[in-house]
């Protein structure tokens, strides 16, 4: 579907541009239509000159030309942002915020008498390459259509989820944090190559393109895990013998021990009202 009215970011930082490069490449919108603030005058021009979009020097001189407004700044700053654009924000607008950890009610009451809606979305790095995982929660007021044209600006940088907002402290421990996990086995994978002879550069080309390969696989086919891990494991192998050293080092359970650290410290954060980025 295409969005309707103009959209303007707030922060023209790697997340917002992974927003802006969707948005035209699945074109939801023209670049006419697409807007970004920044204080950064280098940011802005370099926003300008690759997508071709209108940029401002400050939030407060673009809102009023757009219908969409996210939020892609720092928790830390996320306060001082809303002061500054709660004059002119209004009941035709959708504020969408990208702000790790900062509530939905933490903005709509910074944006209290101004009727805005507000939607919360919890995406992850793989944005900055189209392949984001990003969970969206809505606001008070948010309609199911805000909720539907949000999907599709987050589909068009990968896929997305729609989840209650108490749920988004486990999103965080799992797709948020989830990149370093990954980024931890493919480098001890590659290790692992070295260690038994193979040349730095082929460890890292087999291994990349091994796990590229089992995410292909495991989102074509439709499998479960543990029957596409079993296609693999012939009786008496070398598949075998690997994965018995992974399960007697307790891998599984240290992966789910992972993500449940990060989601109960995704929740202290909140409760203290600590804004710092939860990655």
């Amino acid at each position: 579907m295409s969005v309707a009215g103009k959209i303007g970011f707030v922060g023209g930082g790697l997340m917002a541009e992974a927003l802006i490069k969707g948005i035209l490449q699945a074109e939801l919108l023209p670049a006419d239509q697409v807007m970004a603030a920044d204080p950064a005058a280098a940011r802005c021009e370099l926003l300008r000159d690759r997508y071709g979009i209108t940029v401002y020097p400050d939030a407060s001189s673009m809102l009023g030309q757009c219908d969409i407004v996210v939020l892609a700044v720092k928790p830390q700053v996320m306060g001082v942002v809303l002061d500054s654009i709660v004059d002119v924000v209004n009941d035709g607008h959708l504020v969408v915020s990208i702000a790790a950890g900062v509530t939905i009610s933490f903005i709509e009451s910074n944006l209290a008498g101004t009727g805005c809606r507000v939607i919360r979305v919890m995406p992850n790095t793989p944005a900055i390459v189209q392949e984001a995982a990003s969970a969206l929660s809505a606001g008070a007021r948010a309609t199911a259509a805000d909720m539907t044209m949000a999907q599709s600006i987050f589909d068009a940088i990968g896929q997305s989820v729609v989840v209650d907002e108490t749920y988004l402290d486990a999103v965080t421990g799992l797709s948020g944090s989830g990149p370093a996990y990954v980024f931890s086995f493919i480098e001890a994978l590659v290790d692992a190559g070295v260690k038994v002879g193979l040349a730095r550069p082929i460890a890292e080309k087999l291994a990349l393109q091994t796990i590229l390969g089992s995410v292909k696989l495991a989102m074509d086919s439709g499998d479960h895990p543990a029957q596409l891990r079993a296609m693999v494991t012939s009786p008496g192998g070398t598949t075998i013998a690997g994965l018995h050293v992974l399960e007697r080092a307790g891998m599984q359970g240290i992966i789910m021990d992972a993500v449940e650290a990060a989601t109960l410290r995704s929740q202290q954060l909140g409760a203290s009202g600590s804004k710092e980025d939860k990655k």
